[in-house]
Order: C-alpha cells, then structure tokens, then sequence
C-alpha cells in the first residue's frame, strides 16, 4: 500500500469511529468520514484537509455505491476499510418487531457487505488493502435481552473470515471485538437503564481490569491491524474487552 493510505470509516462522525478517523490521520493517512450524523461535517472539517465527510446511509446500497464512487473520486481510490458503523436496540425474539430486527441488521451487517463490496476492487486495483469489521464481545457471549444486536455482531465474524478466504493474498481482513466501551452508545443504554451512576458501576465491575475502555484503546489496535506490521494476520478476530467473560461468577474455596 502507498504511504499516505485512503481510509473509510463508516460510523465515523464520532465514539470509536471518530477516535479510529483521529488515529489514522495521526499515522498520514487520508480519511473519507463515512456517518449519517449530519454532525460528521464539522467533525471531518475540524481535522484538516486530509478528512473529508461523506454522508452515507451505510445500510443502503444506491447511497453506499454513490457515496463510495464520490470517495473515489476524491482521493483516488481505497486502501483501509473499517466497517465500524453499528447500532443497539433491546429485545428478545419474541419482542423484538421485525423492522427493528432488520434495521439492526442493515446497519451492522449489511452495511458492512455493502461498503466492503464497493471497496475491495478498489484496493485490488491498488495491489492491496485491508477491511477491519468492528463487532462486539458479543459475538463471543451474550447479553440477555439484545437479540439482534447479539446476532449481527456473531454474524461479523463469518463475514470476516469469508472475505478473508475470497480476496487473499491481495486483501486481508480482520474483526476487532470490544468490551464495554465510553461511546455515545453505551452512553445513550445508560440513560434507558434510568440510573446512570449504577449502570456504570455494574458495567466497571464485568471486566476484571475494573474500567471500561476508552475509544482511543479501541482505535490504536485497529490501526495496528491495519498496518504493514500486522501482515501475517487475517480471518482473525481480536478481543479488546478488559478481560469480559473470562472468568466465572464466585469462587470455590479450598
């Protein structure tokens, strides 16, 4: 890949997005800032002329196809994909109503084929590229209520290896899976829950490290994976969760 690189992150308005299009512009890159928050605007213009916002419904492929051939002809081509964009509703099967079930997956599931669909033969055309999925610790264990969102992150990991299998040597692709992390998200959850303090003194305490992570954490490794030093590793799918599920509730004395 060329030095100065051409990265797409969908999401990338703010939380882990936002931090991840932050990092990649500290390592030289250029950053198309993929979101449907209007508010990616200011954002991208806050950070110079190598961002630059594209407002994209990443779960619709006309708007996906449309604003991927805009990047293109703004900056030449893709060489990073982070497919990052992703939301959270709570529900059983049986409460969850299908258009939610679907919104979920449009916008953690499809919008990643969608976006890796339009850029792969960008980055072949290039001599290579890379595509980080971000999913969840929940695409390892479950949280009760959050069917969908559960579902979508576990479906991540098999998309992950199936394009990590279609396009090598030429493109790897890798899933970066957080714990509990300080978003706008997690966030909004905590407000639904009605006691914030509370909320976030359970979520602490899931994780043996005993804190949640920052979204700087979470884009320094994917940047990392993103980078000629992570070159022997595809289909692979990375934990950054503080140790969340490792452990078992109690203890058994001697």
């Amino acid at each position: 890949m060329p030095s100065s690189r051409v990265v797409v992150v969908t999401g990338g308005a703010k939380g882990i997005g936002g931090a991840t299009v932050e990092a990649f512009l500290r390592e030289g890159d250029r950053v198309a800032v993929l979101d449907v928050d209007p508010a990616g605007e200011a954002f991208a213009a806050g950070l110079g002329e190598a961002a630059r916002f594209f407002r994209c419904n990443v779960a619709d492929s006309a708007d996906v196809a449309g604003t991927f051939e805009a990047v293109i002809a703004a900056f030449g081509g893709v060489d990073v994909l982070v497919n990052n964009a992703g939301i959270q509703r709570y529900g059983t099967v049986v409460t969850t109503p299908e258009a939610v079930w679907d919104e979920v997956m449009g916008v953690n599931v499809k919008s990643a084929y969608l976006c890796a669909q339009q850029a792969i033969p960008s980055m072949q055309a290039r001599g290579g590229g890379v595509v980080v999925n971000v999913a969840s610790v929940q695409s390892f264990i479950t949280q009760s209520n959050a069917a969908a969102y559960g579902t979508s992150k576990a479906a991540m990991l098999g998309l992950t290896r199936s394009i990590a299998v279609d396009f090598a040597p030429a493109v790897r692709c890798v899933v970066v899976c957080p714990g509990t992390v300080d978003t706008p998200m997690v966030r909004g959850s905590a407000e639904q829950s009605g006691d914030v303090e509370g909320f976030f003194e359970v979520v602490r305490n899931m994780h043996p490290v005993q804190r949640i992570a920052s979204p700087a954490e979470v884009a320094d490794l994917i940047v990392y994976l993103a980078s000629d030093r992570a070159g022997f590793i595809t289909g692979q799918a990375f934990r950054i969760d503080g140790g969340l599920g490792i452990s078992i509730p109690g203890s058994v004395k001697d």
